[in-house]
């Protein structure tokens, strides 16, 4: 059996034999992965009004202590979405009501984001659809190569640089 990577590897292999093409392997596959993974995801949220930033944006805020309440440079660092796309996800979640923005009381340029109850209600609708479609992607692997994957797929991310200090 054989995906598109290993075509393009062949290819590059009768094409420039003087070059080791082996990350493409990786790479190659972890990029095809993405968007697949990324397809089907957006898919899911779609079904409830949402995109994988403001998703990730209600689910940071639903995992973090009661009142579910951050800074938006908190939200940040803990969600995978971008500082301008946090910008952009709040204002359309303020919009829906899913999400308010205070001031703080002592230090009045900070402003804390809260997790309404709308929001919340919203996030646990979701994820159990979320991680279904997510154990529907990983169904080709059994724990223990799940197991085995999180942990490469780790290594390799804090060799990068991306680790809790």
């Amino acid at each position: 059996m054989a995906d598109h990577v290993d075509l393009v590897l062949r290819q590059w292999g009768d094409q420039r034999p003087d070059l080791d093409v082996s990350p493409m392997a990786v790479i190659g596959r972890l990029s095809r992965l993405h968007r697949l993974i990324d397809a089907e995801l957006r898919r899911t949220f779609a079904t409830h009004g949402l995109d994988s930033a403001s998703f990730d944006v209600l689910a940071t805020l639903r995992r973090s202590d009661p009142p579910h309440r951050l800074t938006p440079n908190e939200l940040m660092r803990a969600s995978m979405v971008t500082s301008g796309a946090v910008t952009q996800r709040l204002d359309r979640l303020e919009q829906r009501g899913l999400v308010t923005r205070t001031p703080s009381e002592s230090d009045g340029r900070v402003v804390h984001v809260t997790l309404t109850a709308a929001g919340h209600a919203l996030v646990e609708r979701v994820l159990p659809d979320h991680l279904a479609t997510e154990n529907r992607v990983l169904a080709g692997l059994g724990a223990d190569r799940r197991a085995d994957l999180a942990a490469t797929l780790r290594d390799l991310l804090e060799s990068l640089g991306d680790r809790l200090d």
